[in-house]
């Protein structure tokens, strides 16, 4: 039995070296570390964590205690991301996602290159849930396209990143949408229509700017995008009855169906279209002679389970034609489960209620709660350099602040998305910053200010708390 409160400074102590270990951590292994580092250094702090508890009088017990029942928390996240895994493995080999992006690119429009920059990305990366793929693929060729036609690279890069981050803030497949769901403790589909409260009137305006930008500029030139539709047939039999798949599950989550059930038809049928529409590259893929059963099955639990990469003649379209499968989720979910740990004991020894109460005491409003999350996101992000880390600290930080205010969880889980995914890319020294600068060839410098999505998207946030828009309580409608 704990005998004193811990004071804040105390509290603070391991979220001290959790940013600490962590901007160190960014330094020493760039990009990779999500793949397991981010990870231990949520188990190192947890462990000081456990040892200022234990100095205070916490047994081990109730942190094991708070731990398992954080675990508990999110086992159903946890199996709606291996269900993604699963499900984008399936919509890769059935063609449903070289389907959409396959018409997707056929909406360019030299006269408005700029909104339509926007819209490409945006079916990529909804399709895909993954801003990096979208902008290292399709991204690339835009640029190239843009610059033949006279555009500023800055202002293309800007389009680009504006459309990525759509889906990778929105779309199921992406791995940050869950981890904001399950950290704030949101159902996930409630999660995503929450979003589009506020995703909605910002990708609008973003692409009314990007159009008055577009109009500036005098293109010339042919966009020619008949390279990408031929390497995209040559291993893909495309038709518009794909989409029967997406519309199915798009349908089904309308009408607030399980996520898991959701997603369990949307696989099962990519495996009966993949049967019926891609023989061809099941036998490729399983290096076989014919089509038969043992073919087929060779392709599809390898598409579900593991890694599948169908490669094409364009070198921009191998990295997209990539699924990790269930496995390719394991990282994420190796986070959740280490930022459970962290949270079980900070939450065990009382130090996220000590930070709790800090900021209550400061937050007097639901607008100043909703700002301190919004800058509380954006300083993980500018200190520990690590998009998935915003969302996780300050998840777990805010989690009870949310609950005691009587907001449901999802208004958390949005603020979450607003400021914490989006803003990462702004940030040069931020693994999301570098890696799309170091893609797209061109600095965060010069694209920031065209990166109206993601700069905006915070703003909105704030506004609707400030002015109570859609701002919703828990058990109400």
């Amino acid at each position: 039995m704990r005998t004193a409160k811990l004071s804040l400074l105390t509290a603070l102590i391991p979220v001290f070296f959790l940013i600490f270990l962590l901007s160190f951590n960014v330094i020493v292994y760039g990009d990779y570390a999500i793949k397991g580092s981010s990870q231990s250094i949520l188990l190192i702090t947890a462990v000081i964590a456990a040892f200022i508890g234990y100095r205070n009088k916490v047994s081990f017990k109730t942190m094991f205690q708070k731990i398992q029942e954080n675990i508990t928390s999110v086992k159903i996240p946890i199996l709606i991301l291996l269900s993604v895994g699963a499900l984008a493995g399936t919509w890769l080999i059935s063609g449903i996602i070289p389907a959409m992006i396959y018409y997707g690119i056929q909406i360019a429009n030299p006269n408005f290159f700029l909104p339509t920059c926007v819209l490409i990305c945006t079916i990529v990366s909804l399709s895909t849930g993954s801003s990096w793929s979208t902008s290292a693929t399709v991204g690339i060729s835009l640029i190239g396209i843009g610059k033949v036609l006279g555009i500023p690279t800055g202002i293309i890069a800007g389009a680009v990143i504006s459309g990525s981050y759509f889906g990778d803030k929105l779309s199921p497949l992406s791995d940050t949408t869950n981890l904001a769901s399950a950290i704030s403790g949101s159902e996930l589909f409630t999660h995503i229509r929450y979003m589009l409260y506020t995703t909605l009137p910002t990708i609008t305006i973003t692409l009314i700017v990007f159009l008055v930008l577009g109009l500036t500029f005098s293109t010339s030139g042919d966009l020619d995008i008949t390279t990408f539709k031929n390497a995209i047939k040559e291993k893909f039999n495309i038709n518009i009855w794909l989409f029967i798949v997406p519309l199915t599950v798009i349908v089904m989550i309308i009408k607030k169906k399980s996520p898991l059930i959701s997603l369990f038809v949307g696989s099962i049928l990519g495996v009966f279209f993949a049967l019926i529409f891609q023989p061809n590259l099941l036998i490729e893929l399983a290096e076989g002679q014919t089509m038969n059963i043992k073919v087929a099955c060779i392709s599809i639990i390898k598409a579900i389970t593991i890694d599948t990469k169908v490669p094409t003649s364009n070198e921009l379209l191998n990295e997209l034609f990539f699924s990790g499968g269930m496995k390719g989720m394991l990282d994420t979910i190796f986070l959740i489960i280490c930022a459970m740990v962290f949270g079980g004991i900070m939450d065990a020894i009382g130090a996220l209620q000590t930070i709790s109460n800090a900021f209550l005491n400061w937050a007097k409003s639901t607008f100043q709660l909703f700002a301190t999350t919004v800058a509380s996101c954006l300083t993980v992000n500018l200190s520990a350099s690590d998009q998935y880390l915003a969302i996780v600290v300050p998840g777990k930080m805010f989690k009870n602040a949310y609950k005691d205010r009587r907001l449901a969880s999802e208004n958390l889980s949005r603020t979450l998305e607003d400021s914490g995914t989006v803003t990462s890319v702004l940030i040069p020294w931020n693994t999301c910053g570098a890696y799309q600068s170091s893609v797209l060839n061109v600095s965060v410098t010069d694209y920031f200010i065209y990166a109206v999505f993601n700069w905006l998207s915070p703003l909105i946030t704030i506004i609707y708390a400030y002015f109570k828009i859609k701002i919703r309580y828990q058990h109400s409608n």
